[in-house]
């Protein structure tokens, strides 16, 4: 998340780990839903970079980012755990 600073990116970051939880249909805790966002703001954030070359400026293009790169952690930690 780049540019927003620690306490922009905590709250960017549990805004889109608590709407992906809404989209996904779980139940997470505040702290859980801050991680979520973040790593998956990260782990898209490196994805487009990777894939496009850019990634998303701005508060709301980093909220999508991290919505839906939490979506996508979510449903890995699903899939990861139906297989266990």
């Amino acid at each position: 998340m780049a540019g927003l600073g620690w306490i922009g990116a905590i709250i960017i970051g549990a805004i889109a780990g608590w709407i992906a939880e809404k989209l996904m249909k779980s139940d997470h805790g505040l702290l859980m839903n801050i991680i979520l966002g973040i790593l998956g703001a990260v782990l898209m954030n490196f994805l487009l970079v990777a894939i496009v070359g850019a990634t998303a400026a701005g508060v709301f293009g980093q909220l999508l980012v991290g919505v839906i790169g939490a979506c996508i952690l979510i449903w890995l930690g699903r899939v990861l755990r139906s297989r266990s």
